[in-house]
């Protein structure tokens, strides 16, 4: 319940909130998370290193940057005539069901923003950053995670630095605490290479990110000057995961649940592995890498098992100095979607890779699945220490980031607010 001035109840002057839809403005979607924020967290340094950008609602601002003559008449052909929002995208629209069959009103959010001056979406973005407590929030695609299963590589391209553009040109410039990982067509190392020169010293963009969603090996020869310019920025590269029903190895499973449960570890396990049998660590040492959005669940089971692999078969794991387990306990996580169903378990996950020193806050908002703070305030075992590192330290550390506080308070969020009680 929600008071506001005008109506009364036997307690007091109330309204009911509307059904929660994606038109519901973002400050009463996250009220509780504002309330959450006022009681166990105000105070606190938040970083939230994985939300989504939706750029696919403002697809037509980011077809227009495209530096492409022909690509860019064919994208606002297929925009203008039949694509719309999907155009040039290799998404299939009748298998997204992240919407859990619309029970689950936030996710694509188009919320009126009338009377407000700005980008809609930093409008929108600041409402959620402050109902959470958030002092920096760093915005991922959503529609172009999958861009790396695209069948045409210079889509990826071309899409790519269009996208970049939009992100540090429109949306980044309009307010210091929302940051970009800058998108890397991954497919194409040479110009991932262009990319991270152009943008090395841009303020906004605070690293780089690949979609995990890919078949590329990612210890191949075709990316060391990469990771050497990554490296040598200091900023870190991000693999975010994500789905594919269409792999084959998916094909057989005949439920979303079932596919993004297996997928969204799946596709970072394979390039963490990768990673560490082919001694890349040892190879670009001060390079800081970080897996987005496999869960943790996944992470002391990669441990154990490269563990015992290597042990049995050191002839072909030559270039390590140490065991897999060491190596990836030097690698940073996001906790979203953080597995709470049994704390015993999580605990000892979270200990197997030193969580208190290497997991990031993520929200994943404005996902089905989005977590708030308190995701990890209300974990039992957690030390004050990790939990205030997990929720921002981590991240300034690993981002480059300065501690000052950047988000007003709960109080005055909620003051601003009227009604929200």
């Amino acid at each position: 319940m929600s008071q506001i001035p005008g109506l009364k109840s036997d307690e007091g002057l109330v309204r009911e909130l509307a059904e929660i839809s994606g038109r519901t403005d973002t400050r009463d979607v996250l009220a509780h998370a504002t309330k959450q924020a006022k009681e166990n967290f105000d105070d606190y340094f938040i970083v939230d290193i994985d939300a989504h950008v939706s750029e696919d609602q403002f697809w037509g601002e980011v077809l227009e940057l495209i530096d492409n003559d022909v690509w860019k008449q064919i994208g606002m052909d297929q925009f203008d005539k039949f694509a719309g929002n999907n155009a040039l995208l290799n998404i299939s629209p009748g298998l997204s069901h992240q919407s859990v069959g619309g029970r689950i009103g936030h996710q694509g959010r188009k919320e009126p923003v009338d009377g407000t001056e700005g980008h809609p979406f930093v409008t929108s973005a600041k409402r959620g950053m402050d109902a959470m407590g958030l002092d920096y929030q760093v915005v991922f695609p959503s529609a172009m995670l999958l861009l790396g299963m695209h069948p045409q590589d210079e889509i990826e391209v071309v899409l790519g630095r269009a996208f970049n553009r939009w992100l540090t040109e429109v949306i980044l410039p309009k307010n210091p605490r929302l940051k970009g990982m800058l998108y890397l067509p991954y497919n194409t190392p040479e110009v991932c290479e262009e990319l991270v020169e152009k943008y090395a010293d841009h303020p906004g963009i605070i690293g780089y990110t690949v979609c995990s969603t890919r078949n590329n090996p990612v210890h191949s020869d075709v990316y060391t000057r990469l990771y050497s310019l990554i490296e040598e920025s200091g900023k870190p590269l991000a693999f975010h995961s994500g789905y594919h029903w269409g792999d084959p190895s998916f094909a057989q499973l005949n439920r979303f649940l079932s596919m993004h449960a297996l997928s969204f570890t799946h596709y970072n396990q394979i390039h963490v592995t990768n990673w560490i049998i082919n001694a890349m660590p040892e190879r670009f040492p001060k390079l800081k890498m970080i897996w987005v959005e496999s869960g943790l669940a996944w992470i002391p089971f990669l441990m154990q098992r490269l563990d015992h692999e290597v042990l049995m078969r050191p002839s072909e794991a030559p270039g390590l100095t140490k065991l897999p387990s060491e190596y990836m306990k030097e690698m940073y996580y996001s906790t979203q979607p953080m597995e709470r169903n049994n704390m015993e378990l999580l605990e000892a996950t979270m200990k197997a890779f030193n969580a208190e020193t290497q997991l990031l806050y993520s929200s994943d908002w404005p996902h089905w699945d989005w977590d708030s703070p308190s995701t990890i305030t209300d974990l039992p075992f957690l030390c004050e220490q990790a939990k205030r590192n997990i929720l921002g330290l981590n991240a300034a550390r690993v981002f480059n980031l300065p501690t000052d506080r950047m988000k007003p308070s709960a109080e005055q969020v909620l003051q601003e607010r009227p009604g929200i009680s």
